[in-house]
């Protein structure tokens, strides 16, 4: 954390959005590893048969593997969507201006200023508000997760 720390204030970064936002947009070792395992469940043939019917390796890619794979994105997308959203020690280290606080942040402190009497339902409404929208992504992708919980038994 302390190299990073270092290079985000070299660039500017320290107390700005950025350094939330940039380095989760260029993946994870976890994710790419956990799709490069599904792809070896895409079957051989169906690709050869594309190379030999003349299509190129980027239209194989986007009309044959894509959507085979879209459950493993789907749930690919969920998990980092929820780090993201729930991840405390990245914006604690690199926001200092309180307007800038994300939600979690802000509800820790609640907890930390309401040391002696605590407002509950404040605290239980900010975390009703924090779920929000992992359950709406959740609802969104729910049919490609059943899809591929459905689908792992199965061989093709």
């Amino acid at each position: 954390m302390i190299p990073q720390f270092v290079l985000f204030s070299n660039l500017g970064w320290v107390d700005t959005l950025l350094p939330l936002i940039v380095p989760v947009i260029l993946g994870n070792v976890i994710m790419i590893f956990f799709l490069r395992q599904y792809l070896h469940n895409v079957p051989d043939g169906l690709v050869e048969a594309a190379k030999i019917d003349g299509a190129s390796y980027l239209r194989i890619f986007w009309t044959i593997i894509v959507p085979l794979i879209r459950p493993a994105i789907a749930a690919q997308f969920i998990l980092w969507f929820m780090a993201v959203w729930n991840d405390y020690l990245a914006p604690i280290i690199y926001l200092n201006s309180p307007e800038k606080q994300t939600l979690q942040v802000v509800i820790a402190n609640m907890n930390v200023q309401y040391a002696t009497q605590r407002d509950y339902p404040l605290i239980m409404t900010a975390s009703v508000i924090s779920v929000l929208p992992i359950l709406i992504v959740f609802l969104i992708f729910q049919r490609q997760i059943i899809e591929s919980v459905a689908l792992t038994g199965s061989k093709v």
